[in-house]
């Protein structure tokens, strides 16, 4: 294999990765507690070039120095930085400023039951009192899951948590913090779910009620990254073409000589 095949392709390859993040990061630029994604990459390590079996040589095989095989591909990561707060004036949306999450109840299609873990704080009251998300998955209290007295008039959430009805103390939010994110994997656009050796801690986090957090995606930045990549794929792709029309001149017309 030509080596500057193999070098451009990782190049490509590891800009579509990146293309696929931002264009997911810009998709969601308006999702309520979307926290965007980036990618790592690093460089290949440096092998030892070695000439072998060469006549001018005198077939003694040479040290001729280190060579890179282009970027190797890293993993996805996560970026937990506070969105913007955005005032809705709706009872039931909920925002956190500070570091946590959101608990919520979710039954999958076999009806298992486990937590998930969010920062979209965009909730209401179903028919039967209990507070949802969009999907109908029910937010979890200290009590567990919470539920509201479908006549009441007013309900008012304080920054600690804490639901009152008509005046009338209900049960406060679970809001749970992690000492490590990085046992935590994505589940959906928003949720959050826990790896074995994850540890939750006390969260410090205030309750805003009548507000929902943004997503924390720069749109400016990330068109900025878009065109960035695009013209670095574009700058593989001549690599390429260049190499391929140097070996189709070597095959083709010097081989005729």
């Amino acid at each position: 294999m030509v080596r500057g095949l193999y070098t451009a392709y990782t190049g490509m390859r590891n800009e579509q990765k990146r293309l696929d993040i931002v264009a997911n990061n810009l998709a969601n630029a308006a999702t309520v507690g979307y926290k965007k994604e980036s990618v790592t990459n690093q460089s290949f390590d440096e092998v030892l070039s070695i000439k072998i079996r060469d006549e001018s040589e005198a077939y003694n095989d040479r040290p001729i120095g280190t060579m890179n095989l282009g970027v190797k591909l890293g993993e996805a990561y996560t970026d937990y930085n506070q969105g913007s707060l955005r005032q809705t004036s709706n009872t039931y949306d909920m925002a956190l400023d500070g570091k946590g999450f959101f608990a919520i109840s979710v039954m999958d299609r076999a009806g298992n039951i486990s937590t998930k873990y969010t920062r979209n704080g965009s909730f209401t009251m179903d028919r039967d009192g209990y507070i949802v998300d969009k999907d109908g998955n029910h937010l979890l209290g200290e009590s567990g899951e919470l539920m509201i007295p479908v006549n009441t008039s007013e309900v008012i959430i304080d920054e600690s948590g804490g639901i009152y009805a008509d005046g009338l103390y209900i049960d406060t939010i679970l809001v749970t913090d992690f000492e490590n994110y990085d046992y935590l994997t994505k589940f959906g656009d928003t949720m959050y779910q826990v790896t074995e050796g994850a540890v939750e801690i006390p969260s410090t986090a205030s309750i805003r009620q009548g507000y929902t957090e943004q997503s924390n995606v720069n749109v400016v930045r990330e068109m900025v990254d878009l065109i960035t990549i695009t013209r670095t794929y574009e700058a593989n792709q001549k690599v390429i073409q260049s190499i391929d029309k140097t070996l189709d001149l070597a095959a083709n017309q010097v081989g005729k000589i």
